[in-house]
């Protein structure tokens, strides 16, 4: 198991404080790496040899320092030598090493000074040994972290999708709507995509705008109309005397500009505009704009109601990486000298078939489309570096025809058409500039199968036979449970067979899932994380993964998907590849920091909660697997805000009602409780009749909850009084917090549903419940609003494992810094606990009592302590199921 990035941080400042002026190379080296090792929790010898013999460049035998085969190279010296005759000396080396012994990294030192080498990026790094903890995280890939970077949005690509949504908007305010304003933006799009990569001759649509066209925009409806025309004939079939602004323009067919449209009314601020896309450089620009160029000319209203999200390369990348395209790379890099393996792994990429479900505008197959023609290129220049090549088409076997698509809206649908045959086109000159001939496929004949419909309708079977597709990526319409529309639940009652409170995108999963039974096709989809926590678990994990026998192969846990669109989402979200058989190569992708970068980390198996630990589901208990007190619920008001008051509210009601002042109880919701805000109940449960018939105003508050609730309209609908001081557990709170704010309240005061209470709670149960390891258990179990917590008392609490058998001394300990916690906070009158528990303005001595707290806790459990969430999540995982199997047992009996 992986240390902590601070426990690692920790060691490398222990190691410099010892390692620090020393200069002996022969007399300590081998200590040194072996401590250097020790840093991370890893023996040297698992991983790495001393003096590694090696022939060198001129035949001599040398004998490297450190050797870590395929990974790290080691050069040493003594205090003071010239490393940069060591980083020569070290790659002296590679002309003996074998192809997959030769690293990725280098490393050069004289105990004073460390210099790393990143060979796979070009990198390096200088900072000497009192700097080394700053720089620790450089050496994650000893730790079994492995950064991962993905490439960030141009911004060029946000300015071209904002004009193109400003040219929508007045189009479409001067009556040209519907179908025809969306092909003729699309078309548009391919025009200004030709312009600047040789579709067209460069600036030929540019200068035919601003030539041809008058400056008031009056006739440029009438111009691109014929325009359009134009370039679906065959030049053996145009009018003779056509103007030559239109004769240089080619053949382009592939059904895009064969509609005729109604002619669009153009004014000078529209010609403007277009003239102002024409003169950005569409070159530069990833088709995937036209996912950014579909968002930004959306309504919020439209963008909620088809759950569309624009997916940046950055996320889709994070996808398709270890769905197939790391693999193939990886093939690649094994073969690449052998021209039979070769010609066999290029007709391989020319057979694989890819299908997004919920494409959009195709961002992912566009990009999934890029990446494989680049490696198809790589192929290319193995094969014909050297050789003369006749026509470039005839040398490539990746196409579009190899990718499809559903698509809801006709619009994107369209959208993800053309740009695909622009992303072919880039790949094609990409080709052209590699062998020196200028190769586009004009006109246009193969496509992509981008299908109009309904995919929780449609067929997958019909729109590619599952015995012919490889792969199933994307990322499905993000629509909460409590956000969808009276069809989108018909729909899931209809995929399910049932009713069922699980997100829009659980659909996908589903279908997927079924289809791909009795296949080789691995699938990958972005969604909320909200599908791998609390009930929806359940609910869908448990089919997918105990019913059909699926296998998660790789996920990425919760990270924070935005983006720079106009209206741009920000998402807590997952990835999730899974397949209908198993695999040894299983990678958890986690996030230190959830706007980060992840690290990858080689784990045996990944369940549904995405956990390295037995597949086991945590469904909803009516009374806790272990023996102790139940969790209860607050009561209900159900009266519509007549009973509930705030402090101005009650002072105000007293002043006209002088004899209700008594029947007032001091409230708490989570809002109340965490900001310290005083909320009231007006409680009639022991009032006299004579004494409530005295009371006008409370009277008319009564008649008012009558008309909804007729009986006992004087009291909450459901009453949950405590019988002693309890312990309160908000329902919700923020993810931002490193605890949920738990406490006691006093007995008599009113615990409002939905919310939690526990009578008779002991400091000992407080410690557990406001420990990190409680906290491990929360964050994946619990269903989640956003990425805020929603706490659960048949799902988190009854299913906690809490210790087994602690001693008396070990309970004990648990009290006193249980008490000690509460003792720092009383110790701020004046702060709430949203102030004492904002990661910014937590006090330090309440994370030096709750860090005393967590040992504590820990040690309960076991003698050694944890040093991360994962290692915690993973030993409570382990521990239900050793709790759990017995209950199990005796259900069955």
């Amino acid at each position: 198991m992986a240390l902590s990035w601070n426990e690692i941080k920790s060691r490398a400042l222990q190691f410099t404080n010892e390692w620090e002026g020393e200069t002996r190379e022969r007399a300590e080296k081998d200590s040194f790496w072996n401590d250097f090792f020790n840093i991370f929790g890893i023996s040297r010898r698992r991983l790495a040899t001393f003096e590694e013999p090696v022939k060198k460049l001129n035949n001599n035998l040398g004998f490297i320092d450190l050797f870590w085969k395929g990974t790290l190279l080691v050069e040493h010296k003594s205090n003071g030598k010239d490393l940069d005759a060591a980083f020569k000396q070290a790659t002296d080396y590679f002309h003996g090493l074998k192809e997959h012994e030769l690293p990725k990294y280098v490393l050069v030192s004289d105990f004073e000074h460390f210099r790393l080498y990143d060979l796979d990026e070009g990198l390096d790094y200088a900072f000497p040994i009192s700097e080394l903890y700053k720089n620790i995280k450089l050496f994650g890939f000893i730790a079994g972290y492995q950064k991962r970077t993905f490439k960030d949005e141009d911004p060029v690509n946000i300015e071209a999708a904002e004009l193109m949504g400003k040219l929508h908007d007045q189009l479409e305010e001067s009556g040209y709507k519907g179908h025809s304003l969306e092909v003729f933006l699309v078309r548009l799009l391919f025009c200004l995509f030709a312009d600047d990569t040789g579709i067209f001759e460069r600036d030929t649509f540019k200068e035919f705008v601003d030539v041809k066209t008058k400056e008031d925009g009056s006739d440029l409806g009438g111009w691109l109309a014929q325009f359009f025309q134009v370039l679906n004939t065959p030049n053996s079939k145009r009018l003779k005397n056509l103007d030559e602004h239109l004769t240089i323009f080619p053949y382009v067919n592939g059904k895009l500009f064969e509609e005729a449209l109604p002619i669009a009314s153009f004014n000078s601020a529209m010609r403007e505009i277009l003239l102002e896309c024409s003169k950005l450089n569409w070159g530069e620009i990833s088709p995937a704009i036209f996912g950014s160029m579909f968002q930004s000319v959306m309504n919020p209203e439209e963008r909620r109601n088809l759950g569309a999200h624009y997916t940046s390369e950055k996320n889709i990348l994070k996808l398709i990486r270890p769905l197939f395209l790391d693999a193939l790379q990886e093939e690649f890099d094994k073969i690449h000298t052998n021209k039979n393996k070769l010609r066999e792994f290029h007709k391989k990429l020319g057979s694989l078939r890819f299908m997004d479900p919920a494409c959009g505008c195709g961002n992912f197959l566009i990009i999934t489309y890029r990446e494989i023609r680049l490696l198809e290129l790589q192929v290319l220049k193995q094969l014909y570096g050297t050789q003369q090549v006749i026509g470039i088409d005839e040398i490539m076997m990746v196409e579009v025809d190899q990718f499809y698509g559903i698509e809801y809206d006709e619009f994107p649908a369209r959208i993800a058409e053309v740009a695909m045959w622009l992303m072919d086109h880039q790949m094609n000159l990409l080709v052209s500039e590699a062998f020196g001939l200028y190769y586009a496929r004009l006109p246009l004949q193969k496509s992509a199968t981008i299908v109009h419909g309904n995919a929780l309708q449609v067929d997958w079977e019909d729109v590619v036979k599952k015995t012919e597709l490889n792969y199933i990526l994307g990322n499905p319409p993000f629509v909460g449970e409590r956000y969808q529309s009276k069809e989108q639940r018909e729909e899931i009652r209809k995929v399910f067979g049932k009713k069922l409170k699980v997100d829009y995108v659980a659909a996908w999963y589903f279908i997927a899932a079924n289809y791909i039974q009795g296949t080789t096709i691995k699938v990958g989809f972005v969604s909320t994380n909200s599908i791998m926590q609390g009930e929806q678990v359940v609910l869908l994990w448990k089919h997918i993964l105990t019913n059909l026998e699926c296998h998660i192969h790789f996920a990425h846990k919760t990270f924070k998907w935005s983006n720079e669109a106009r209206g741009k989402a920000a998402v807590y979200c997952v990835i999730v590849g899974f397949a209908d058989f198993d695999t040894k190569e299983k990678y958890l992708f986690e996030y230190e920091d959830i706007s980060g970068e992840p690290h990858s980390k080689k784990v045996k198996n990944i369940n549904a909660y995405l956990v390295d630990a037995q597949s086991i589901f945590i469904d909803k208990r009516r009374k806790p697997i272990n023996k102790v007190k139940k969790l209860r619920n607050g009561s209900r008001a159900s009266d519509k805000g007549y009973l509930l008051f705030t402090l101005e509210e009650k002072n105000s009601f007293i002043l006209k009602e002088p004899n209700s002042a008594k029947y007032f109880k001091r409230t708490y919701g989570a809002r109340e409780f965490i900001n310290n805000i005083p909320r009231y109940a007006l409680w009639l449960e022991d009032i006299a009749p004579s004494e409530l018939r005295k009371m006008k105003y409370v009277l008319e508050i009564i008649e008012k909850i009558k008309e909804f609730r007729p009986k006992t309209p004087h009291l909450f609908k459901s009453i949950r009084k405590p019988k002693t001081d309890y312990l309160f557990i908000p329902q919700m709170s923020s993810s931002n917090r490193d605890y949920i704010p738990i406490g006691f309240l006093e007995k008599g005061t009113i615990p409002l549903d939905p919310h939690f209470y526990k009578d008779e709670t002991s400091f000992f149960e407080f410690g557990i419940l406001t420990s990190k390891m409680h906290m491990a258990w929360i964050k994946y179990t619990c269903g989640r609003l956003k990425n805020d917590i929603r706490y659960s008392n048949t799902i988190v609490y009854n299913n906690y494992p809490w210790p087994k058998d602690p001693s008396k001394k070990n309970k004990d300990k648990v009290a006193a810094k249980a008490q000690k916690v509460l003792d720092v906070r009383a110790a701020y009158p004046n702060s709430s606990l949203a102030d004492l528990y904002d990661p910014l303005t937590m006090p330090p001595n309440l994370v030096k009592a709750h860090q005393a707290l967590d040992k504590a806790v820990d040690v309960c459990y076991r003698p050694q302590p944890f040093t991360n969430e994962t290692g915690r999540i993973e030993y409570l995982f382990t521990l239900y199921d050793e709790y759990t199997m017995p209950l199990l047992e005796n259900k069955k009996r």
